[in-house]
């Protein structure tokens, strides 16, 4: 059995250059405590990563939403801010702890969720995203209302911390992005014997009427998508007002959504793996900057590198250097290194 795990682990994982480097930087993550004890400016940069896994759990779930489905949503950020105000108000009146109020957080992002949903049953295109647009604003709105229970433009503060250690929220969230990131990933892969809702997903982005003409409920599949969504966004909401112990109108803000969209276009969306590499390149980049002398230049900069990511690998720059190092055989579709002149299974010529 140890033979057969080890021979699948070489031919599935060391055999293809993206998951070999994909393995490499989740080692380097899970290793980062401990290469940095000596840094001064270690919590700083566990706070950076901190936050990077979970807008790496929020961008990815946007892809799958958006990317998988072909439901293009504005108003993203409704299912992280949701989750974040109902644990803060969970664990400010009730006095429940994270381990409570997060898992709670998250199914009202399902609930958020299957809510947005209910326009994409009979709207597409730029008027499914103009009312998707509107949910956050309508709830900023509420928010702003009542004041004495929301908290209005300061939001709820001293919540509970996940822990009182910088590392183990660290590994917490690393822990939550490596499993929501690879539930979202087995959902969407179109090759997979097990689950099949990805090539449903992708029946349904490609053709909404002929998948519905093939006989599949496209309605089901389109709530199944802002439901898994929406948790994953919320699982990731939630988290974060725990580590910063505060949940204001930020967590709904049109930037926090269309920043999404930013980091996925970036590393290449419809691929999970894009999101990913947009947010951990892009994210710590924007906390560098901000750190730097060259504060006032940062927005500038990042407008450059995202304009020049577009004119020249327009499909993402996780994809283009997977399309560099990988190459797909036209027979039996399997993944090889660039340098290979055969398919490493079939022997079909790659050239």
């Amino acid at each position: 059995m140890f033979r057969r795990l080890l021979k699948d682990f070489q031919g599935d994982v060391v055999a293809i250059p993206g998951r070999l480097i994909a393995l490499i930087f989740l080692l380097f993550l899970f290793l980062f405590p401990l290469l940095t004890q000596s840094i001064a400016i270690q919590p700083f940069l566990l706070r950076v990563l901190t936050l990077a896994n979970l807008f790496v759990i929020f961008a990815v779930s946007w892809d799958f939403i958006s990317g998988y489905t072909g439901q293009i949503n504005f108003g993203h950020a409704l299912f992280f801010g949701v989750a974040a105000y109902t644990t803060a108000l969970l664990n400010r009146d009730l006095g429940w702890q994270p381990w409570a109020t997060v898992p709670l957080g998250a199914l009202a992002g399902v609930v958020a969720g299957v809510l947005m949903c209910l326009p994409a049953l009979r709207l597409r295109g730029p008027y499914l995203s103009l009312v998707t647009l509107a949910f956050p604003l309508i709830l900023l709105g509420i928010i702003f209302a009542f004041t004495d229970f929301t908290g209005g433009e300061l939001g709820i503060s001293g919540l509970d911390r996940i822990s009182e250690s910088k590392t183990v929220t660290f590994y917490v969230s690393l822990l939550a992005m490596i499993v929501s990131v690879f539930i979202m990933w087995k959902l969407t892969d179109a090759r997979s014997r097990l689950v099949r809702t990805g090539i449903i997903f992708h029946a349904i982005r490609e053709d909404e009427i002929a998948a519905r003409a093939s006989g599949i409920n496209t309605i089901r599949y389109k709530l199944l998508a802002f439901a898994v969504g929406g948790f994953f966004a919320g699982i990731a909401g939630a988290l974060y007002a725990h580590i910063l112990r505060i949940a204001g109108p930020f967590t709904l803000g049109l930037t926090l959504s269309f920043q999404a969209i930013i980091w996925t276009v970036f590393g290449g969306i419809v691929s999970i793996y894009g999101p990913v590499v947009g947010v951990y390149f892009l994210y710590p980049l924007m906390e560098l900057l901000k750190t730097g002398g060259i504060y006032e230049w940062r927005f500038l900069i990042f407008a450059a590198i995202v304009i020049l990511m577009l004119l020249f690998m327009p499909e993402g720059i996780a994809v283009w250097i997977r399309s560099k190092i990988e190459r797909q055989c036209p027979r039996c579709k399997l993944s090889n290194v660039w340098w290979r002149r055969n398919c490493r299974a079939c022997n079909t010529s790659l050239y």
